[in-house]
């Protein structure tokens, strides 16, 4: 064997045997965001979530899962309060203070949902003019103009569940949220025949795992990422997308006209 092939193979050892060496379990925090990651019966379930644990898994290390509003994951971080936190985008800003798997764990998609009584169609910015959009708190959307626009106002609202619920009784506009997301969370309130949704997207990016900056959780990173570009070749994570698909009596898309 080249020696080149020996030295990552005694790097990937060494990491594996260094995570395995952890006095405690790996602290992860995150917050609920159907399909990828959500309580079900007080347990952890979700796409990313299954994907992550199988990584995890593999590496022999052991993972305490807490899920927390978004902006508490993001300063139980900062603190120090917690080693990682699941599906979170990668920003410039944010590459001092956190260690990013370079594997993506999933794709999003930024559309806009509407009440069926009330279409908003979307194709361009100027059609939100004067409307209100429903947004969640600490969320990042990565349409620039999107983010520094002034002709429309924007509504936080302490859940997604919450901005849901502020469309169907018109106390917004429209809300922005990942279109699968939307999806799944609509499905599971029983909104699905209240709600809509524009074809044409504000974005797509992709969430990660990050860790906390510290040089011991240096070697998960990488192993991380190896251990999930060779998941991603499996059966097994082909069934976990199927598994996750579009559910039944989902919000309908609505293609605008050119």
């Amino acid at each position: 064997m080249p020696l080149f092939q020996r030295q990552i193979i005694a790097t990937i050892l060494l990491g594996c045997l260094a995570l395995a060496a952890r006095a405690e379990p790996l602290h992860v925090v995150t917050e609920a965001w159907a399909p990828y990651v959500y309580e079900d019966n007080g347990q952890p379930a979700g796409l990313d979530y299954e994907i992550a644990a199988e990584v995890l898994r593999r590496l022999n290390v052991e993972v305490q899962w807490q899920f927390l509003p978004w902006k508490r994951c993001l300063l139980a971080l900062e603190q120090g309060q917690a080693d990682a936190i699941l599906d979170i985008f990668r920003l410039a800003e944010r590459e001092q203070q956190m260690l990013f798997v370079e594997e993506p764990l999933s794709e999003v998609q930024f559309v806009l949902f509407f009440a069926r009584n009330r279409p908003y169609p979307y194709r361009r910015l100027e059609d939100l003019r004067d409307l209100v959009i429903g947004t969640s708190p600490g969320y990042w959307y990565n349409d620039a103009e999107f983010r520094r626009s002034k002709l429309f106002h924007r509504e936080e609202a302490p859940s997604h569940e919450a901005n849901l619920g502020k469309l169907v009784r018109n106390r917004v506009d429209l809300v922005v949220n990942d279109r699968r997301a939307g999806l799944f969370l609509a499905a599971r309130l029983g909104l699905g025949q209240q709600l809509g949704y524009n074809t044409e997207e504000l974005g797509r990016d992709r969430l990660y795992l990050a860790l906390r900056r510290d040089p011991k959780l240096q070697p998960l990173a990488g192993a991380f990422a190896r251990e999930l570009r060779s998941f991603k070749l499996e059966a097994g994570y082909a069934q976990l997308q199927a598994r996750y698909a579009e559910p039944a009596n989902a919000p309908l898309a609505t293609a605008q006209r050119p």
